[in-house]
């Protein structure tokens, strides 16, 4: 005969109450919680899923929609945040929608039609209308990587200070001596890009410089997008002497588009990348980063999605803003001279 939260209690020696709390994802007492999970694995419990989801009105499922799997920033932030949902009995269900606005709201309604009882969200509609309908339902919703002003104070998020990353970054290269520098950013209108662009703009204004448009180039964020960005922008008759990639995957594609130019770095150009991740370890060991708490984002979007399926009254909504860290490798260097003896400037 298949073991019963009676048998748990036995045990373990705790109410059923505190024990049916556990499994339904409320917080219990650490110490409970061990007594409670040692105790499954050693009668083998399993849950009675379809008859916990009936009672409680939850499917303990959480949706997950996002622009690209493929895309290693993306699945380092849904392993920690599924780590911590495992562990509060939660599931989840991943969907790719393939950056396509469309795919994207058709994966929205997919999961409330699979009754998830809260969506995580990296959007890729900037306007917000595909979560409409899971707002409407009462279905939470948190926000990653990317703010939707349209939903301010209805949904919450986790986020990086997108600007002080990319001032961090600029002002790395202007300490180092660099006043041409060129940007690589992501798709117009995203909350990432046009952050990372106002702190370009930032630091460069601080210190006088006028940037330029022909020192700013916009692409998909992926390798084939990044090679192409900085080939074009180092193809210009007056190329930058440093240049800040905004993205983990631009980064790759932008360093083999300077190898296969023959552009040395940093000897001929200084760059910065973007995300420290461990695959940069083998490829490009030296380059200088901007590193996001890729774990940090994941555990908080789990923490947000779980307050707020506890709050009984009224969703709490908020904004978790974190902080970014510039990694010094060794792809940073003073511009040469050019040959007439002029410093690029």
């Amino acid at each position: 005969m298949a073991p019963t939260m009676k048998d748990l209690s036995q045990i373990t020696g705790l109410g059923l109450a505190t024990i049916s709390k556990y499994f339904n994802g409320g917080t219990v007492r650490e110490k409970n919680r061990i007594l409670i999970e040692n105790a499954v694995k050693q009668l083998h419990f399993v849950p009675n899923e379809v008859a916990r989801s009936l009672k409680t009105r939850r499917s303990h499922v959480i949706g997950v929609v996002i622009p690209e799997l493929s895309n290693a920033f993306i699945t380092s932030i849904i392993s920690a945040m599924e780590d911590l949902l495992r562990r509060r009995n939660y599931a989840v269900i991943v969907s790719d929608c393939r950056s396509d606005p469309k795919r994207e709201k058709e994966a929205v309604n997919f999961l409330l039609n699979r009754q998830v009882d809260g969506l995580i969200n990296m959007p890729t509609d900037a306007t917000g209308t595909h979560l409409k309908s899971a707002m409407a339902a009462g279905i939470p919703v948190v926000l990653v990587d990317r703010l939707i002003p349209a939903l301010d104070g209805q949904v919450s998020a986790v986020v990086i200070d997108n600007v002080r990353a990319s001032e961090k970054a600029i002002q790395e290269l202007l300490n180092a001596g660099h006043r041409h520098i060129g940007l690589i950013l992501g798709e117009p209108d995203l909350y990432t890009t046009n952050c990372r662009l106002q702190g370009y703009l930032n630091s460069l204004r601080a210190v006088g410089i006028t940037p330029s448009q022909e020192d700013i180039r916009y692409a998909n964020y992926t390798m084939n997008g990044g090679y192409q960005a900085v080939q074009q922008l180092m193809q210009q008759p007056d190329p930058p002497t440093a240049l800040f990639i905004t993205n983990f995957e631009m980064t790759i594609g932008g360093m083999l588009a300077l190898q296969n130019m023959g552009i040395r770095v940093p000897e001929d150009l200084s760059v910065i990348g973007f995300d420290k991740l461990e695959m940069f370890g083998n490829i490009f060991p030296h380059l200088t980063l901007i590193h996001q708490p890729q774990h940090s984002i994941g555990q908080e979007c789990a923490n947000l999605i779980l307050a707020l399926l506890n709050e009984e009254n009224r969703l709490s909504h908020r904004t978790v803003i974190l902080n970014t860290q510039l990694t010094r490798g060794t792809s940073v260097h003073p511009p040469k001279q050019a040959e007439a003896g002029k410093e690029f400037a």
